[in-house]
């Protein structure tokens, strides 16, 4: 990879002249939002691209520039932006109202459709977000095991509050961010991912640990892959030491089968986490499970349980009501498996595809993934198969040339793609044009990473 100081600018140069509008709204955004962004990973340099409308698989930034989208609601819209099943459920559910504080009988059909698609949901209580949904299900597992410590995987990412800042990225000692206090990271117990060994060992030695918590289908939205073999242990060692085993299915719910990681491998854990896709692409997350675990959250008729054993949970946005009648449509539509199919068929078409440009550029990295996700790496000691396969979860998570990766995504935006650092949603919705636009929007920028510097020729 090229060292500071001997790129070009191309890539920037056109992105700016290409996106005049973007860059005065990121001037103007800076001035009364912290950096100019309102989530992390839409941190971009030299500046954010702004969109203005999104239909299907495509969105327009406010430059007129036409994007085949990956981004896809950072994952939620698996039916695309704005399927016209599910605006028509929110209008109508907004003649009747978007706010009731109060029970409602949408919220009871939302739950029994979870119900019916998850494996492990005896019980569901929703949540705002999937954070939410971590948080709350952290909280469930310390109160029914009656201890304090959390294991979470290296690599593995279960949202933003302090109980899960530990461990993200490497070095994986430096929670993923400042403000963390120590006493919260010491209830948290690191351990690397796909290592049984080391994860019965844990277990054996300490009798502290109330659950583990991991991404079934790889940490960091599959960039991490996970062995089923080391699920299927993972369920027998929690079982044994009475451990809460909790699976995030953010990403991974309702995506990789109706019922997530857990129906398509047969390995059922005590907890759930789901967000994303639940809500058909409006705010809503939940906790799911077994109900010796999820009863916890119910009042009893003893006063003494409902204030010192029961755990309790609020939130003025949890089963929202516009959120409801989204999460319907969406899962009453994807729960027969096909739309699963269809976007499983062009996630991997586009893998190949990719992978054959990589080759083709002499570019460094690889192209990979699993289901309806594709991962990509620019990291010239990843370039063969071989090396990828048996790369730690470290290697896979370092990045020597960050600056790439922004490159590259500056560079796609141009040529009309978009998608995350590293890794991309493909819907249902994809079709075979979009792929193969996708496909040539990534050969021509990384034709200009090469020009600028980013690699050899």
């Amino acid at each position: 990879m090229t060292v500071k100081g001997e790129v070009k600018g191309q890539i920037q140069e056109q992105y700016r002249k290409a996106n005049p509008t973007s860059e005065r709204l990121a001037r103007r955004a800076r001035q009364a939002v912290p950096g100019g962004i309102t989530h992390d990973v839409r941190n971009l340099k030299p500046f954010p691209v702004y969109v203005d409308r999104a239909q299907g698989t495509r969105k327009w930034t406010v430059d007129g520039g036409e994007l085949v989208d990956y981004w896809m609601g950072h994952g939620s819209l698996f039916l695309g932006h704005g399927h016209p099943r599910i605006l028509e459920a929110v209008r109508t559910q907004l003649g009747r109202g978007t706010h009731y504080g109060a029970c409602h009988e949408p919220e009871i059909r939302w739950a029994e459709l979870v119900q019916r698609l998850i494996p492990s949901a005896e019980r569901v209580r929703f949540t705002a977000s999937g954070t939410e949904a971590t948080h709350l299900a952290l909280r469930l597992a310390r109160a029914a095991a009656g201890k304090p410590m959390i294991v979470k995987l290296e690599g593995h990412f279960h949202g933003w509050h302090d109980g899960v800042a530990a461990g993200v990225k490497p070095p994986y000692d430096i929670p993923m961010s400042a403000g963390v206090p120590a006493e919260v990271l010491g209830q948290t117990i690191l351990c690397p991912p796909n290592d049984l060994t080391a994860i019965q060992r844990l277990l054996d030695e300490r009798k502290d640990v109330a659950g583990i918590i991991l991404e079934p289908g790889g940490g960091n939205s599959g960039i991490l892959p996970m062995d089923i073999p080391y699920l299927r242990a993972l369920r027998e060692l929690a079982t044994r030491h009475g451990v809460v085993l909790i699976f995030d299915e953010v990403i991974t719910g309702f995506r990789v089968s109706p019922g997530g990681v857990q129906a398509a491998v047969g390995v059922i854990p005590d907890l759930t986490t789901v967000a994303k896709i639940l809500a058909g692409g409006l705010p809503g997350g939940a906790v799911v499970g077994k109900c010796a675990v999820m009863d916890q959250l119910a009042f009893g008729p003893d006063p003494a349980w409902n204030r010192r054993r029961r755990v309790a949970q609020a939130g003025t946005y949890n089963a929202n009501p516009l959120s409801a009648a989204a999460g319907i449509v969406m899962l009453e539509m994807i729960a027969d498996g096909t739309a699963q199919s269809q976007a499983d068929r062009a996630a991997a078409s586009l893998r190949d595809g990719l992978q054959a440009v990589w080759r083709r550029l002499g570019a460094p990295g690889q192209v990979f993934g699993d289901s309806s996700v594709f991962a990509y790496t620019l990291e010239e000691n990843l370039t063969t198969r071989t090396q990828l396969e048996t790369a730690s979860h470290r290697a896979l998570q370092s990045t020597a040339n960050p600056e790439a990766y922004h490159a590259l995504r500056c560079a796609l935006i141009l040529h009309g793609a978009d998608t995350c650092n590293m890794h991309g949603w493909v819907s249902a919705m994809h079709s075979e044009e979009d792929v193969a636009r996708t496909i040539l929007a990534f050969e021509r920028a990384l034709t200009m990473l090469r020009a600028d510097g980013y690699f050899p020729r």
